[in-house]
């Protein structure tokens, strides 16, 4: 008797240590952060000094915003996405410089329609950050033909997460892809999902930003290079 209570005992907390470690991961999350590791895919390139080596996505009432920065810290910029009023802010602090840019429909369908690929669906199944994922195999049509695959969750709750990227005919949270932005591709891959409370003013357009236009934004990037 003293044996089978000990082996219930610790059959429970198995039970209880499985499903703290389930609910860490954000399973069927609303509201949190996703952190990806960030690695460049042409070390050639002239800004891969410049490319950070995470990325943090802080998620609520489906808005979402992408963190990242490189040199430390004299360097960041952030992507704002807000399905509802279907607009992409892109918020850059160079040194002393703070400025943003502001997208509506029109230009994210533009700006995503110069992204050509071609999407199969795969079978493949894996899990990253404690989810599972679907893939799907993409070929660029570049000078490249450039070829990966991607993986997505329907674990988190997030509707509609890709309206702003070239992707947006995936229905899951993006958890591993590649994506090229002013000339520099990178690949992100989920580490973490973490449940937590996100203040609203992280979605918001800060005042002290200045607007700029996207040629303007588009020059900055190449003096960079």
């Amino acid at each position: 008797m003293k044996n089978r209570f000990i082996q219930c005992v610790c059959s429970l907390l198995v039970v209880l240590i499985l499903g703290s470690c389930s609910g860490d991961t954000g399973k069927a999350a609303d509201e949190g952060t996703i952190e990806f590791t960030a690695t460049v895919v042409d070390q050639a390139n002239p800004m891969a000094g410049l490319a950070p080596s995470k990325m943090i996505i802080k998620f609520k009432n489906n808005k979402s915003c992408a963190e990242m920065s490189a040199g430390m810290g004299l360097f960041s910029t952030s992507f704002i996405s807000d399905p509802e009023k279907k607009t992409l802010t892109q918020l850059v602090k160079l040194l002393n410089k703070k400025l943003s840019l502001v997208l509506d429909a029109a230009a994210i369908e533009k700006e995503n329609a110069a992204y050509k690929f071609d999407l199969t669906p795969l079978k493949e199944v894996k899990m990253i950050a404690g989810y599972k994922c679907q893939s799907a195999h993409v070929k660029m049509h570049d000078d490249f033909e450039t070829e990966f695959d991607i993986f997505y969750t329907n674990e988190l709750k997030i509707d509609n997460p890709n309206f702003a990227n070239p992707f947006h005919m995936i229905d899951g949270v993006l958890m591993e892809y590649q994506m090229k932005k002013f000339g520099l591709e990178m690949k992100f891959t989920a580490k973490t999902v973490k449940k937590e409370d996100i203040d609203d003013s992280v979605f918001e357009l800060p005042a002290e930003y200045k607007p700029i236009s996207a040629e303007e934004m588009n020059t900055l990037f190449e003096q960079l290079q």
